[in-house]
């Protein structure tokens, strides 16, 4: 521990820590702006300065390491001025139509400007080049707000390892964003929304499907169907400020109803749809590959993140082949919106409007491929993220801490547990796993209460190995067989596997990938913050969610069992394949694709 004192007071810090973090753990609150725990870290905004005795200058607090005896003033009347200018002076080339903004009260700058009580605007003078790039379906930019923090180039390149956001030019010229003003569309962008999550301002924001959603629950003809992914079960009260980890399902349900949705579905019902799917996929191939001895794509690698699809298309284009053909959970149930549950309640598929609730920006990409419109028209039509369905909870005068529960509509409102954990890196496998290995053993999954610890957790890449042993004798051939497993969140640790695929060094049989660390809990279309404790908060709310249900292996869904005799047939049969799977495009890190066209 290292002794130093802070404004006269005393105090102890572990060895390494900066000054900023050392005065956290001991109450004394520090301004900061481009900080972001654990993820960047550069002290570009200069607003955390403080005086350290011995110092020529004001140190930034966020970089300098704590030393034995050293003394630090946080508030002295050098540091209070000079993080005033710093302020005004980053005011003076930023708009102030904060009640214009989306971030308004939710906006870092607008907080900080309140903590260091600015009161004027001393400074006025020429504003930097400014311009709205909304080429993207999923994020706009409005470079007028960024105030060149950088965050979003740490998380695009050394949390996500795209590359995509930089800093172009230098001086008063700098703008961030791609090379040469290209439009985000245009480039290698996964749409995750890590960078949108980690925006101070109001410089990076999903494009909003709100107004959309509105026109479509005002046109009479049309049947408006809603259903939520899992994750957003586990955040949405964050957004009314319940604490992190509050599950509020069937308030969350209530609040749809009351909105005017005609028919409230659960992502969760796709979810154990996808594990049937997959599940069974993923049994055909290892039968090609162990007993037929027949050349096929081994590992087989989840397909429920968009971000992560649009990922591989581009820097691996030539390995696709190993993604299931799996359509995301959302997708599907879009499909049997407008196919099964139409023809149920007698409306024609284009009379039917789906939108998804869902953590993740990447998803409003998604919708757009020209691919998803298994009955002629798009399986969803608008995704709304956790924070744009609260807006019109707020908008639509709901107090909805006061509301009551509510269920699910049925058929395609009753999941498991195993769908539940589709929200959390790991989550996937474990689903696939329970089922694949009572599928093949008749026997539960030996892991304690169904779980397989060593892929639970927020480490980069967790690697798993389930023993099949004894099983069923339409399935002999795996008798003894280690299935080897990886799982990783975020793009970094997917392009570490990918390569070791590329390389034919792979041991794994079955690989799950989730574009954002920590899975959905930490979507791009999440409530802020995410951190590390905010995430873990998340998990233990959507584990709890999977224990508490009574069925919990997503083969026992009787739904799903219903869905299957009465309108599927089968997994992996002709209707399955119709609604419930798809293809993947080669797109190359320049777009090469295009270049056919």
């Amino acid at each position: 521990m290292i002794n130093l004192t802070i404004n006269n007071k005393k105090v102890q810090a572990k060895e390494g820590m900066t000054i900023l973090e050392a005065a956290k753990e001991n109450n004394i609150i520090i301004p900061q702006l481009c900080y972001l725990e654990g993820v960047h870290q550069i002290g570009s905004c200069r607003i955390c300065v403080v005086e350290v005795e011995g110092a020529r200058t004001l140190q930034s607090s966020c970089m300098v390491k704590v030393r034995e005896g050293m003394v630090v003033r946080t508030n002295t009347k050098k540091v209070r001025e000079a993080r005033k200018v710093i302020y005004e002076l980053m005011l003076s080339d930023h708009p102030r139509n904060c009640l214009n903004c989306a971030r308004s009260h939710d906006c870092e700058f607008q907080k900080l400007g309140e903590l260091l009580q600015i009161e004027d605007f001393r400074f006025e003078g020429e504003r930097s080049k400014t311009y709205i790039d909304d080429s993207s379906p999923s994020i706009v930019r409005d470079t007028s707000k960024c105030i060149l923090c950088r965050r979003c180039v740490t998380v695009c390149n050394e949390i996500q390892g795209i590359g995509v956001m930089n800093a172009q030019n230098r001086g008063f010229k700098t703008v961030i964003g791609p090379p040469e003003d290209l439009p985000l569309n245009s480039v290698n962008c996964s749409n995750c929304g890590q960078c949108v999550m980690v925006c101070p301002v109001g410089a990076l924001q999903e494009k909003s499907a709100v107004d959309k959603v509105w026109d479509a629950l005002y046109d009479g003809k049309k049947r408006v169907v809603i259903q939520t992914a899992p994750a957003i079960r586990a955040a949405l009260g964050e957004e009314f400020d319940y604490e992190p980890g509050n599950l509020v399902t069937g308030k969350m349900v209530q609040a749809l109803r009351d909105i005017g949705f005609d028919d409230v579905f659960d992502t969760n019902f796709a979810a154990d749809l996808t594990i049937m799917e997959e599940g069974t996929e993923f049994l055909t191939r290892v039968t090609d590959a162990l007993k037929l001895k027949k050349e096929t794509k081994l590992p087989m690698i989840t397909s429920c993140s968009p971000g992560w699809i649009k990922y591989v298309e581009h820097a691996f284009p030539e390995k696709l082949g190993h993604l299931s053909t799996c359509k995301s959970p959302h997708m599907m149930l879009g499909a049997l919106a407008k196919s099964f549950y139409a023809d149920k309640v007698g409306v024609k598929p284009e009379d039917v409007y789906v939108v998804s609730v869902m953590p993740c920006t990447a998803k409003k990409y998604e919708i757009t491929r020209p691919e998803m419109n298994s009955t002629g028209y798009p399986d969803v039509d608008a995704v709304l993220t956790t924070r744009e369905l609260a807006r019109m909870i707020k908008d639509a005068g709901i107090d909805f801490k006061t509301l009551g529960d509510s269920e699910f509509d049925n058929p395609l409102g009753l999941s498991t547990g195993a769908a539940d954990i589709f929200a959390t890196t790991g989550g996937v496998m474990e689903a696939a796993l329970r089922t694949v290995y009572e599928i093949v053993t008749g026997r539960e999954i030996p892991f304690d209460n169904l779980h397989v610890t060593p892929i639970v957790g927020f480490e980069k890449i967790k690697e798993a190995e389930v023993l099949i042993e004894n099983p069923l004798p339409e399935y002999g051939f795996l008798d003894g067989v280690n299935v080897k497993v990886a799982v990783t969140s975020g793009l970094s640790g997917a392009k570490k596997l990918m390569e070791e695929i590329a390389n034919g060094t792979s041991p794994y049989h079955f690989i799950e990938v989730m574009g954002c660390p920590g899975g959905c809990i930490s979507g791009g279309g999440q409530p802020r913050p995410t951190n590390n404790y905010v995430r873990e908060k998340r998990l233990q709310a959507i584990y709890k969610e999977d224990e508490n249900k009574t069925i919990r292996k997503s083969h026992e869904n009787p739904f799903i069992k219903k869905i299957y005799e009465d309108y599927l047939e089968k997994p992996l049969g002709h209707k399955s394949h119709k609604y419930l799977h798809t293809h993947y495009t080669k797109r190359g890190i320049f777009n090469e694709h295009l270049k056919d066209k």
